[in-house]
């Protein structure tokens, strides 16, 4: 018998696929909707294991009376540890000097590198030697730039009040004295931050167009001016980025205080000239054994920076609505 005969329209159509079966449509929908919390459920954990989890914790021990050589038992105390801070004239302290290095170290670190950004951005010789060079600072360990301050600020040998004395002034006890000892770690910390700043200005004012530039110079302006009226106002944001950041950083300034004084690093020195809050927790949970107050402290910081950053966030709202952007 001959075969029937085919349709031409059918001849070199392929046939159709099969349809899947259920079970692979719904595991190809389950992967679609899983995957994504698969990829990102490592760093959540991680974070809930080394940062959320040590967050709450402390808030929990700052509501209770803790000793450091019995840190396994714990007597409520409510908010105790934090009314007694109010009361406690180190913590006052501290917090004023958190606040005066703050403001040493962080308005002139950002004025230099705003002025060095401002220079790198024009068309320099070895303008990559310097851009590492200016990363030197903030490569270098805290321990080992301290370490040649210090030498630097020394009462007797130090190089600072050498040059002091080449000029006709007296020398200077830098760590005993109250300011001295400010300006002294205000110093290490300008040192070691500003040429990070200064890259991270540069990068901006690099992304600023040219032809805002040269519309200003066939307008006359002199480069102070297009600085001032066409570089700063386009790195606006970048500035209260670097602003936010280096408050936050002086907040928590620790290492440089420390170890610039030595055996009395922990307190701020003989009279507390210079302890910042991160030296104030340190004294009191590991000098003075009260992990309570120590971590009521360390939770004030942290209310301290949400703060600056609520106040920081309100800033640029501000200057947005004024702008009418």
């Amino acid at each position: 018998m001959l075969d029937e005969a085919v349709p031409a329209s059918t001849v070199g159509v392929p046939r159709p696929a099969p349809p899947p079966s259920p079970w692979r449509t719904r595991l190809y929908r389950w992967d679609v909707k899983a995957s994504p919390y698969a990829y990102i459920a490592p760093f959540f954990l991680c974070f809930a294991a080394f940062g959320l989890f040590p967050l709450l914790y402390t808030a929990w021990v700052s509501l209770h009376s803790v000793d450091l050589q019995t840190s396994d038992q714990l007597q409520w105390r409510g908010l105790d540890n934090y009314t007694r801070l109010l009361h406690d004239d180190l913590f006052w302290n501290a917090l004023r000097n958190t606040f005066t290095i703050g403001v040493m170290s962080t308005v002139p670190q950002l004025l230099m590198a705003l002025g060095l950004a401002h220079l790198l951005n024009y068309r320099l010789r070895g303008r990559g030697f310097l851009r590492v060079a200016m990363l030197a600072p903030y490569a270098t360990s805290i321990a080992a730039a301290t370490l040649v301050f210090s030498l630097l600020f020394g009462r007797d040998y130090g190089m600072i009040n050498w040059l002091l004395g080449q000029v006709g002034l007296g020398h200077v006890d830098w760590e005993a004295g109250t300011w001295s000892s400010q300006i002294a770690v205000s110093t290490i910390v300008t040192w070691r931050w500003t040429g990070y700043n200064a890259l991270i200005y540069l990068a901006a004012m690099q992304a600023v167009p040219h032809d805002l530039y040269e519309a200003a110079a066939i307008d006359g302006a002199s480069r102070w001016q297009q600085f001032r009226h066409v570089t700063v106002p386009a790195i606006r944001p970048t500035v209260l980025f670097t602003v936010l950041v280096s408050t936050i950083g002086a907040t928590q300034l620790f290492g440089e205080p420390l170890l610039f004084g030595g055996s009395n690093g922990h307190s701020g020195g003989s009279a507390h000239q210079y302890q910042t809050l991160g030296l104030y927790l340190y004294d009191q949970g590991w000098y003075a054994f009260h992990l309570g107050r120590a971590a009521a402290v360390a939770w004030t910081m942290l209310l301290l920076l949400l703060a600056i950053g609520a106040l920081n966030l309100a800033f640029a709202r501000y200057r947005r609505a004024k702008e009418g952007r």
